[in-house]
């Protein structure tokens, strides 16, 4: 079965009759190979073809559907129709024109870029590596009227799809025939992966996956201007197809998506706060638990051109904004403060001192961390007549949440989801073997656990075959050695050209990272403390090392993630599993390259040693590779 996007039931309301039955045709009688978009905006000029069907081995083929019926129809020739309509005589485009026309431009767009482009020594030199094509449907006219209406006189008979030829039950590989009879020019051609993913990011920019130093790819909006003219680099980056048919097919109602580390969840998220600011007159509200990730996505949202309509606030200081803009008293200072916030605000709203209905859409990242209470608020938050409440949910992730927290369904918090959940099983952040060694460490955490689906389930986390070096331990001999390792690893990697911005170094205390800020200064390497007083700047444009707590670090990630202390963990007093579920959440922010650190040995250190020699054996790394899995340095002895 092809693969509509968006999906088929999301655009239904927005169809006509004869694209409704034309779309269900290609979904039905295409292989599993073929791409196919409804309705899409196409490259920087936004155009907008019915539909776009792509083979890595047949081509592109651009189609127009149109619903004309033969008695309408009283005039035509190769540039226009005139029909008949409930307004009179009506004079439009001939649709092979508009087909050609979204098609031509498609090529033009493709063929600036070389490696889409014949070599110079094919015979096509210069041309497109893949076919291109057009068409029309016409959905409401038999064949028998196409021909006897002489419409094949300006519109050849071979570029038209007609009423009998997509019936519900035409042959699959006739169907077919009729489609790739359209391509004047036909020769053959087997895209590789990298080429489909390059085309589509010239044919999609909202795609583009623009990663950097805690980007999370979110897309520039294409009514603002992107920080600098974009080249086409060396090697692109995009959505994936599931990653792409489920942003775009995100409609009004509520759903949850949930997502394993690394599979773009923040990524999708800012695409739906982008489409909704668009086009909603009501504020757009996104919300998360984690101070940090807060404020990089207020930064983020704030360089798109969305601060006066997205707002981003962590869920406690969200709370507080609404205790001060209406009026109602905060709850004594002390122990409960923040639970009695909370309190407050649903005190509040249930009096009607703090309005419902808000906000135009109410996005939530990383609602792992929230309670199952405060969904009861949020959704009254929504505006019922937009409805639109997003969820983005890894249980494998919930480092803040009560560890005997009870069992909950979406429905008993108000959260109207059933039949619009989703599943992201792959993980494309972290390396194989980054993924690899993190899963093999906290695999009893990981053991996935279906549920219903207005259930909270478990999802184990799939690598999307990245490869990189293994992750490395390094054993000191005391705590000074242990910090002199870490300053020395990030002076290194800094002077091999790697930014400083690229680099971070994850805790467990909050101490430990005044520290290192400290050595850092005086080994002359800026660096900014993810603190109370310093979580909204810490992604300056100052290029400096992030120096974050392990809590902290969730939502993020960085090129280079260096972890010291293993050795005090599990920290004294502390649930052994919640511990290793803290560290698997900082291990997995790491895009290329892991190092871990101790000078004790503990627990985890053991549990690590044993992960990263497992994944090597079955990799088949050599043993005692150089950095790629037990590194020394000076004043260190081998992990």
């Amino acid at each position: 079965m092809a693969k509509l996007v968006p999906t088929r039931n999301s655009c239904l309301a927005r169809m006509q009759a004869g694209e409704k039955r034309f779309s269900e045709r290609l979904e039905q009688k295409l292989e599993n190979d073929y791409l196919l978009w409804y309705d899409v905006p196409i490259g920087p000029r936004q155009c907008r073809p019915d539909f776009a069907v792509f083979h890595p081995r047949r081509g592109l083929l651009v189609l127009e559907v149109k619903d004309w019926k033969a008695e309408t129809i009283t005039g035509a020739d190769k540039t226009q129709f005139t029909l008949i309509t409930g307004q009179g005589a009506t004079k439009t485009h001939n649709p092979l024109l508009q087909a050609r026309a979204y098609a031509l431009e498609i090529k033009v767009l493709l063929e600036r870029d070389p490696a889409l482009r014949h070599p110079a020594s094919h015979r096509h030199a210069g041309h497109m590596v893949m076919p291109w094509a057009y068409g029309v449907v016409l959905s409401n006219i038999s064949r028998k009227q196409f021909s006897d209406g002489q419409l094949d006189e300006v519109i050849p008979g071979h570029l038209v799809i007609c009423r009998d030829e997509m019936v519900e039950t035409v042959d699959p590989e006739a169907f077919q025939q009729r489609l790739w009879a359209m391509f004047v020019q036909a020769f053959p051609c087997a895209l590789t992966l990298p080429q489909i993913d390059r085309i589509r990011w010239h044919m999609f920019p909202e795609l583009r996956v623009e990663w950097g130093e805690g980007q999370f790819g979110l897309p520039y909006d294409n009514e603002q201007p992107a920080p600098a003219p974009i080249a086409i680099p060396d090697l692109i980056r995009v959505m994936d197809t599931q990653q792409e048919q489920l942003a775009r097919s995100l409609g009004d109602e509520h759903r949850i998506i949930h997502g394993v580390a690394g599979s773009g969840k923040t990524m999708i998220l800012g695409y739906r706060a982008i489409h909704l600011a668009r086009s909603l007159a009501k504020p757009i509200l996104i919300l998360c638990y984690n101070k940090t990730l807060a404020a990089r996505l207020d930064q983020l949202m704030g360089e798109r051109g969305l601060s006066d309509k997205v707002q981003v606030y962590n869920f406690h200081k969200w709370c507080r904004k609404m205790l001060d803009a209406y009026h109602v008293p905060l709850p004594a200072q002390g122990d409960g403060f923040f639970e009695g916030m909370i309190e407050h605000v649903m005190d509040g709203v249930e009096r009607g001192q703090i309005p419902r209905f808000q906000y135009g859409a109410v996005l939530i990242d990383e609602g792992h961390d929230f309670e199952p209470a405060w969904y009861r608020l949020i959704v009254q938050m929504v505006d019922p007549q937009t409805n639109a409440l997003l969820v983005l949910y890894d249980d494998a992730q919930n480092i803040y949440g009560k560890p005997g927290r009870a069992k909950f369904t979406w429905k008993s918090v108000g959260v109207q989801a059933q039949g619009r959940t989703t599943i992201l099983r792959i993980n494309y952040r972290n390396t194989l073997e980054i993924l690899s060694v993190a899963r093999r460490f906290a695999h009893e955490l990981l053991d996935e656990r279906p549920d219903e689906d207005d259930g909270v389930p478990l999802v184990a986390p799939e690598s999307a075959g990245r490869r990189g070096a293994v992750p490395e331990l390094i054993r000191t001999e005391n705590a000074d050695a242990q910090l002199r390792a870490v300053v020395d690893r990030l002076r290194h990697e800094h002077e091999r050209g790697r930014r400083l911005s690229e680099m971070a170094v994850i805790y467990r205390n909050g101490w430990e990272g005044q520290q290192m800020h400290q050595a850092l200064k005086q080994a002359g390497l800026a660096s900014r403390v993810a603190d109370t007083r310093g979580k909204s700047s810490l992604f300056s444009a100052e290029d400096s090392v992030k120096l974050v707590t392990m809590h902290s670090s969730k939502g993020l990630e960085f090129p280079l993630v260096v972890i010291p202390g293993l050795g005090a963990l599990p920290k004294q007093g502390q649930d052994e599993a919640e511990e290793a579920r803290l560290l698997y959440v900082a291990m997995t922010r790491a895009t290329e390259q892991l190092v871990l650190i101790h000078h004790e040995e503990s627990v985890f250190s053991a549990r690590i040693r044993a992960s990263i020699n497992d994944i090597q054996a079955q990799l088949g790394e050599p043993a005692g590779r150089p950095g790629a899995i037990v590194s020394a340095c000076q004043g260190c002895s081998p992990g």
